[in-house]
């Protein structure tokens, strides 16, 4: 009779088998970039609740709420910052009649604080009178203890802080400046050969070693290095080689017309050749001299806020390791083959590129279910895009032109095809266990770009950004000077195009 453990044990050893069934050379299971955003939502949620939990206990106070840490982190950073003035709005519930609101007003006064607006109106909470809106500016410390006295009164149920407009305490940080995505490499632990034994290279000790060799030289990646040169084994440009026949074989059936111009010209500058894996350096330098787009080296699974946050700055954080030899055309997270086969020739595209680029914009500052959102429209767009060209779909998606199982599947009658469209895109429920049931069609990429402009303008970031080629930075469009200086720049930038359609115009009836 079968033990309870050896029964255990085969049911292991099944679950194994069956996650490597491989269909036209692609198994099921791959990394997804949506459940990326959700895990990162769930560790960035619980790790706040545990921070917030330390700040209360230091404080011994458990009704310290998240904007009154933030203020009192701020306070503590010196003795200057505790006399910074800040601006604060302030809900309180009063169970008393309005004479306690002089109450209120002179205590304010004897923290030297200023009152900008006051608010009442009746409670609709049983044991409450009114509810009192207070914007006041006053010092850090001095609003800590303003707060701290009027919770001590019995005039009051609540007293809440509610907004600091010096204070970034809702909106998530995002890179100005390209070199600032050097804090942009925060990796998600999922599907690496170390943790998951349903990895090819799990049990592989060596591949494990090369791994974290690459991965060794990525972390100490800085802006402005030149990305580093890695001696690819034969094993590992055999691996790209057998990949890279196959897209030869079904490239000209079933890419898109861009893929395949940029594709030619990879091959024509000796980028793209069977022998040999490309280096991310001579990649980068033909992206920047195409779209301005460049290269910086990742060491494994990024956090899609910070993968997306990196295209706006026109650069793709890309992988330098290679799949396990054992399985050459699946890879259960990011490699190389699949940045370079996949991503790169479209990221030559004007086009394309552009549309990346508007993704990345999109994401800075934007609040975790929007992450969500954005990265559903990258899953089905950049990574599993079809569009038309004349009367034929063709694939444009990186993981249908880097994975042959699953282009097939999605230019065969299988799947349902429905046009791109990012408001039913961005919550459509995607697949990550088997090929997609469903793909989205674009009429071409400017006419996805027109649709995603118009969706992103419906979010609930309440600034605008755009991005300086010159500088590489990126300006947040919140101020009527940063305006007024761009709509200089662009009256400039139209007397040129103007000009010269004036002179074609001139030459025409010469």
């Amino acid at each position: 009779m079968m033990t309870v453990a050896a029964a255990q044990k085969n049911r292991e050893m099944f679950a194994i088998k069956k996650s490597y069934s491989i269909e036209n050379g692609y198994p099921s299971r791959r990394r997804s970039l949506v459940d990326d955003a959700r895990f990162e939502t769930l560790v960035v949620k619980q790790t706040k609740q545990s921070v917030l939990e330390e700040a209360r206990q230091r404080a011994n106070d458990s009704g310290l709420t998240e904007e009154e840490i933030i203020l009192q982190n701020a306070a503590s950073e010196s003795a200057d910052a505790e006399q910074v003035i800040q601006q604060a709005a302030l809900m309180l519930r009063m169970k008393d009649g309005m004479g306690a609101l002089g109450r209120i007003l002179k205590t304010i006064e004897n923290y030297k604080g200023v009152v900008n607006h006051l608010e009442t109106r009746p409670s609709k909470t049983e044991g409450i009178l009114f509810d009192v809106l207070i914007n006041v500016n006053m010092s850090r410390a001095n609003l800590l203890l303003l707060i701290r006295a009027l919770r001590q009164s019995s005039s009051f149920v609540g007293v809440n802080l509610l907004t600091e407009n010096n204070l970034s305490a809702k909106d998530p940080w995002f890179p100005r400046h390209a070199s600032d995505l050097d804090s942009c490499n925060h990796l998600l632990t999922k599907y690496e050969p170390e943790l998951d034994m349903n990895h090819p290279g799990f049990a592989d000790k060596d591949y494990r070693e090369r791994r974290k060799t690459i991965a060794e030289i990525a972390f100490a990646y800085k802006y402005g290095d030149p990305i580093p040169y890695i001696e690819y084994t034969e094993s590992e440009n055999q691996t790209w080689s057998r990949v890279y026949n196959t897209v030869l074989d079904l490239m000209p059936k079933h890419a898109c017309i861009e893929y395949r111009r940029a594709f030619a010209l990879l091959q024509a500058d000796k980028i793209f050749v069977t022998e040999r894996i490309p280096q991310l350096e001579e990649m980068s330098s033909f992206l920047r001299k195409h779209t301005g787009f460049t290269l910086r080296p990742a060491a494994g699974l990024l956090t899609s806020r910070d993968f997306l946050a990196s295209l706006a700055f026109r650069i793709f954080q890309s992988t330098q390791y290679v799949r396990h030899g054992n399985s050459p055309y699946h890879t259960p997270e990011p490699d190389c083959i699949h940045e370079l086969l996949g991503h790169m020739p479209l990221l030559a595209d004007p086009g394309f590129a552009q549309f990346s680029q508007e993704i990345g914009l999109a994401s800075l500052g934007a609040s975790d279910s929007e992450i969500e959102k954005l990265s559903t429209v990258y899953w089905f767009t950049v990574e599993f895009g079809l569009c038309k060209e004349n009367t034929q779909v063709k694939a444009y998606g990186a993981a249908l032109l880097s994975s042959y199982g699953e282009l097939l599947h999605a230019i065969s009658d299988k799947p349902e095809l429905r046009p791109f469209d990012p408001a039913t895109t961005s919550v459509q429920p995607y697949q990550d266990q088997e090929y997609q049931p469903i793909y989205y069609v674009a009429e071409s990429f400017e006419d996805a770009k027109d649709k995603f402009r118009r969706w992103v303008s419906t979010m609930s970031r309440p600034f605008e950004v755009r991005f300086n080629p010159h500088t590489e930075r990126v300006e947040v469009l919140d101020s009527v000077s940063s305006l007024e200086t761009l709509v200089t720049q662009l009256n400039t930038e139209l007397l040129h195009l103007n000009n010269a359609l004036n002179k074609i115009k001139a030459k025409r009836f010469c």
